[in-house]
This record gives structure tokens, C-alpha cells and sequence, in this order.
């Protein structure tokens, strides 16, 4: 027995399980590790230097999986943007089959990638931004609620409301995103619509993510109220793991200054350094409510193994048995 849905059947993968685009973890090691688990790895296009870097990452991926895997490219709003149709050079001549893109107006790069007949999923946080992307020419959609981590919108509508009201007018294959990363999750998308699950933080606390192991024990010994939201005047909300640098730019921006006085302690490269030296209080991470559910540090293949056996346990039984 299998969960067969259309996300599997398109993306060519064993499991309806996508791992999402994440800046600084999306890299060969853990995109490789979820496609041989029979999930899609996803890597991720910005977290390369160059459009070239990337082309050495789409090829060392190759050297570590036969499987299907994809590249996601996000597309923010910036004063000196980095050069996004050079990425999506590199990301269509390296034969690339699958992208995820989420962001700002992205309706070039679909066109563009699907031309090349690359299957695209674009990552919105909105009924009305799926449906605007499905009318661009995508072919799924990943609808992200508000349990996430990263960017989740500015409507606060949580997973439970925001994927049946997507299921009811979206007709292309939906992920769910926001929250999951156990059995019961990939069940209850199911049943709300989705074809399958994209878990970011979840993979995040794997023994291939590339993240120093300080992280992976904090988001074991976090609970679900360990995040904080961030950005809510600027109208750009992040949820990241809470720690001394999101309360201290939180006390800023309660204070209503503008964003330039949150800048050096949010910026990117500082959050980097952080997973790298494994100091958790020395930048802003990316984490989402799920924390909550993740109690241990597996490999891909055992996290995405016990999922898929969960979810079809609850289907076929603990469901099942509810039937007279």
C-alpha cells in the first residue's frame, strides 16, 4: 500500500513529501538526502553566491542522487536584486525538472521555465495568490498557513482554514505547508485537499541538514510557542525561532522605528554565521510552530519512512475503525 496522489505522479517521486526552499539549508546534502528518501529535495537557487555556484551545486547534487529534486528561486522586492534571470539560466541549462518560486510577481519566470517545459510550484500564503498564480500557468501551488516559518503572509489564516478554502477553487495539485511534520499531518492534508505536504523547519532537524547541531537540539527542546513574528508594522511578517535578537528587534520596532534600526540585527549574513558557529542568540532563524512535534533528530530517510507509515496507519486504520 502507497499514498498515490497527483503531486507524486507529476514530480515522479515515491511519497507526496517536498522538502521547501530554505536560504543557507537548502544545499546538496540534505536536497539529495529527501530525494533518495523517496521525497522531493529542493535546492535553494539564492542560498549560491552566483548563478554559476549554483550550476556546481545542481551537478554535486547529481553525484549524491539518481532522483528527481528541484530548485527554488524567490523573488523579493530589493533595492539591488540579485540577478534572477541569470539564476533561471543556470537552473533551465542545467536541465532542472521541477521549481519552486515564490515572491514577487513571478509571472517572467514562470513563463520563461515553463517554455522550457519545467514543472513549476509556486509558494503562496493566500487563496487569492493561488488562484492569481494558477491564471500565470503553474502547475501546483504550495499554500503556505500561518503556523509557518518564514514569511506567512499578512492574513493570520492558519493551515486548518487556508487549505480547504484553497482546495474548494484551486484546481492544479496542492501541497500543504505550514505546520507539518509527522504522520498525522501528512493525514489531515490529505483530508483537507492537499496531495501532499512541504516541510521546511521539520527537515531542518534531520541529521543531513546542514545546520550546526546547536539548532537541531534547540528546535527538539522548543515547544510551539518558542517562535516570534517579526516585521508586523513593516507589513513584511517572518516568524523566526525566538532568541535574544528577535526580542531585541522586536523591542525596536515596538518603539515604531523604522526598519533601519532592526537592519544589522536581522540581516542575513549574520544569521548565517550563527549556524555555523552554532550560536542560536547570535542572529535571527527561520523556525515555524511545529516545533512542537519534533522530538528527535532523525536521518531524511527515517523522518519521511515513519511519516509515510503513520499517515497510512491513521487512513487505513484509526479512520477506517471509525466507520459502522
Amino acid at each position: 500500500m502507497m499514498i498515490r496522489t497527483r503531486i507524486t505522479d507529476m514530480l515522479g517521486i515515491a511519497h507526496p513529501i517536498v522538502q521547501g526552499g530554505m536560504q543557507w539549508v537548502g544545499t546538496a546534502e540534505l536536497a539529495s538526502a529527501v530525494s533518495n528518501a523517496g521525497g522531493l529535495g529542493i535546492l535553494t537557487a539564492l542560498t549560491q553566491p552566483t548563478p554559476d555556484d549554483l550550476r556546481c551545486e545542481i551537478e554535486r547534487c547529481r553525484t549524491m542522487t539518481d532522483k528527481p529534486f528541484g530548485v527554488n528561486l524567490t523573488i523579493l522586492p530589493s533595492i539591488n536584486p540579485p540577478p534572477y534571470a541569470e539564476y533561471r539560466r543556470a537552473i533551465i541549462d542545467m536541465g532542472i525538472k521541477v521549481v519552486e518560486t515564490a515572491g514577487y510577481k513571478p509571472q517572467e519566470h514562470v513563463d520563461e521555465l515553463k517554455a522550457h517545459g519545467i514543472k513549476v510550484i509556486h509558494k503562496c500564503t493566500a487563496v487569492r495568490h493561488a488562484l492569481s498564480a494558477e491564471r500565470m500557468g503553474v502547475d501546483a501551488i504550495s499554500i503556505d498557513g500561518f503556523e509557518c516559518a518564514g514569511h506567512p503572509g499578512e492574513d493570520d489564516i492558519p493551515g486548518l482554514i487556508l487549505i480547504p478554502a484553497a482546495a474548494d477553487r484551486v484546481k492544479v495539485p496542492m501541497l500543504a505547508s505550514g505546520g507539518f511534520g509527522d504522520g498525522r499531518g501528512l493525514a489531515a492534508a490529505l483530508a483537507l485537499g492537499a496531495e501532499g505536504i512541504n516541510m521546511g523547519t521539520r527537515f531542518c532537524a534531520t541529521q543531513e541538514a546542514p545546520i550546526h547541531p546547536n539548532f537541531k537540539a534547540a528546535m527538539v527542546a522548543n515547544d510551539e510557542r518558542a517562535t516570534d513574528l517579526m516585521f508586523r508594522s513593516y507589513r513584511n511578517t517572518a516568524r523566526v525561532a525566538r532568541n535574544a535578537v528577535s526580542q531585541e528587534a522586536i523591542r525596536i520596532e515596538r518603539e515604531g522605528q523604522p526598519f533601519e534600526a532592526v537592519a544589522h540585527l536581522v540581516k542575513g549574513a549574520r544569521g548565517r554565521e550563527g549556524l555555523i558557529s552554532g550560536d542560536t542568540d547570535h542572529g535571527v532563524w527561520s523556525a515555524g510552530m511545529v516545533q512542537g512535534l519534533i522530538h528527535d533528530v532523525p536521518t531524511c530517510r527515517e523522518l519521511i519512512e515513519r511519516i509515510v507509515a503513520d499517515a497510512e496507519a491513521i487512513i487505513a486504520g484509526r479512520l477506517a475503525g471509525f466507520l459502522r
